[in-house]
This record gives structure tokens, sequence and C-alpha cells, in this order.
């Protein structure tokens, strides 16, 4: 394996995916290709640009010709692109099942046309749903509550469905919240962060007390290329951080970081359909992946609030160039 396709390459989670690879692997070429919406960000990958081993590709994932293009020359596929956020998909569903489903099925048609030797479909901890006491496992039911993780759920299963029908290698990756260096400050760690340090509101939904689990992102790459190498075909990873924590927990930690007021937050109507506790038990991974999370959760915070006072001219230019964000951040603060 040489050549590697990462879509969605210019997101968050997957710009440090192959800002991974390119460290870990020096035989490995990272080929990515994105369309570049809102949340993919050419800034993400300014560091690689010079590497002879990267090479970027724009398009989007639903076009045929370009994602054939692209597959027919890669050994793998790591599939990162989707439409990722809950608030945007109760707006605009429609747009995600168009990129998380019909998208899937363009690149699954494409592995199975040049024979690709490994397809790894990201995926998130929302396709099971809320889970009020204990850990969903892989073999759990999907039941996902909202159309972000349901249009999620479709993709996933579409990709299980080319490993039984056409004996597509797919493995499937369900990772939890995700926090670290370069996250779309839509996401409740760093807009918060970034809000905190503007002195503005912090708007938490409801009574703050939704819990979920958090993975440092570099953790998360790890994972993923650890299924890439060690996983099975045909099986799904549980990839999660084991840090619980409610929304108000996370909110306190980076004011006191930050050495801000609780003042600042501000509680605000509860989104339709909100999750109450995602949860995911990971022993199938760190059994058959030999995978588990290094980083400590205060530890890697302290170095994720660091990375934006230091990169405030990044997501500055985001907060403040984009109207598509300042639209996103009225309706947080409205609580819809």
């Amino acid at each position: 394996m040489q050549s590697i396709l990462v879509t969605g390459g210019a997101g968050f989670i997957a710009s440090n995916f192959c800002r991974h690879m390119l460290s870990k692997y020096p035989d490995y070429n990272i080929l990515v290709l994105d369309a570049l919406t809102y949340a993919g960000n050419m800034d993400n990958l300014k560091d690689m640009e010079r590497n002879p081993r990267f090479m970027f590709f724009h398009g989007d994932i639903r076009d045929k010709e370009i994602v054939d293009n692209v597959v027919r020359n890669v050994d793998a596929i790591i599939n990162f692109a989707a439409e990722s956020h809950v608030d945007r998909s109760i707006t605009d569903p429609g747009g995600f099942v168009l990129t998380d489903v019909f998208g899937v099925y363009t690149l699954l048609e494409a592995a199975r046309k040049f024979g690709i030797e490994k397809f790894v479909h990201i995926s998130t901890d929302e396709v099971y749903g809320s889970i009020p006491v204990g850990s969903f496992k892989e073999g759990d039911p999907l039941e996902p509550n909202s159309p972000y993780s349901s249009s999620k759920a479709g993709g996933e299963l579409l990709a299980r469905s080319y490993f039984v029908t056409y004996d597509l290698p797919v493995i499937v990756t369900r990772g939890s919240n995700n926090y670290g260096c370069y996250q779309y400050p839509e996401k409740l760690i760093p807009f918060f962060i970034t809000n905190a340090l503007d002195d503005q509101p912090l708007p938490v939904y409801g009574d703050g007390g939704q819990i979920r689990d958090w993975i440092y992102v570099i953790d998360h790459c790890e994972g993923i290329d650890a299924a890439l190498h060690n996983g099975k075909p045909g099986n799904a990873y549980n990839i999660g951080g084991g840090n619980e924590r409610t929304n108000m927990e996370i909110t306190k930690l980076i004011l006191k970081l930050l050495d801000k007021p609780d003042s600042l937050i501000k509680h605000v109507t509860d989104r339709p359909g909100h999750d109450r506790r995602y949860s995911l038990d990971c022993a199938k991974s760190k059994a058959e992946l030999g995978w588990a999370p290094r980083y400590k959760f205060e530890d890697a915070m302290q170095e994720t609030v660091r990375w934006y006072i230091d990169n405030q001219e990044w997501w500055r230019k985001i907060k403040e160039g984009q109207a598509d964000y300042k639209e996103f951040s009225k309706k947080w603060y409205a609580g819809r």
C-alpha cells in the first residue's frame, strides 16, 4: 500500500490524519480530494503543500468523473468527506443525504471499479442514538435521531452492503466527539474557546447536561491508522476517548483554562431531538487493532486551548469573514 486517498482532507480530522500519515510512513503518498465547502480550509494543509508525497485535488465525492480520475491512482481510500454538523442538518437535511449517502455510493463504485485494497469509511458514535446507561458495542442496532446521524448511518450501511455483495474490503470506524487544532469553530469546544477569548457569550443548549465522550484528534487519527492496517474487512470499530463529560463541564473547564467568568454562560433553548448521552465500548478496537487512546483529557484540552490562543489569525478569518458562519452563530444564540 503506497498511495492513499483521503476524501474531505481539508477538514478538521482529515487534515490531522494526513499530517499523521505523512510523518509516520515515509514511503506513503497522500492524495486529498475535497470540495472546499464552508468547513474545508486550505489553511489546514499549508504545512503539507510542499511535501512531494502530498497532492491535492479539488472536487466533490458526488462527481463520478472526478472521483474515477483520482481513485484509479490509489491503493486505499479513507472517506472523511461528509456534512457533519447536527444543527445544519436540521435546517438542510437534503444536503446531508446527497453527500453522506450518494457521495459514499460514488466512492464505493469507483473503489469496486479500480480494485481498491482497503476502503475505510469514517462514521460517528451518533449512529447508535442515545444511551442512558452502559456503552454501545459495534453489534448494537443503529438508531440515529438526527438527519445528520441518519445520513451517516445510511452511508455506512451502504458501505457494508458492498462488502457483503461485492466483497469490497470495507472497514467502518465510529468515532466519538473530537477536539483539537484546526477544528472549525462552529463545534462546541472551538466555538466556546474563541467566544470566551473575545468575552462573548457561550450559548449552552438547555441545562447543559448532555453527555459526550471526547477524544483528542491525534488519538482518533491513530485509531483510524490502526483500522486501516489491522482492521478486518466487513467489521466496524468504535474509537472513543473514554472521557465522558457534560456540556456544562466542558464549558466551565474552558472558562477556567482561560481565566474567564462563568457569567459568560448563556442558556438557550435546546435543539430538537437532542441526544442526551453517547458512550462507546472500545474493547474490540483495543483487542483487534492494538489501539488505545494515549492522551489525558486535561492535558490535551490545555494544548487545544493554547492552539486557539496562538492561532487567532486562523479562526478569526473564519468567524469574521464568512457570512455562512455568521448566520450559523445567530441560529445557535437563538437556540433555534
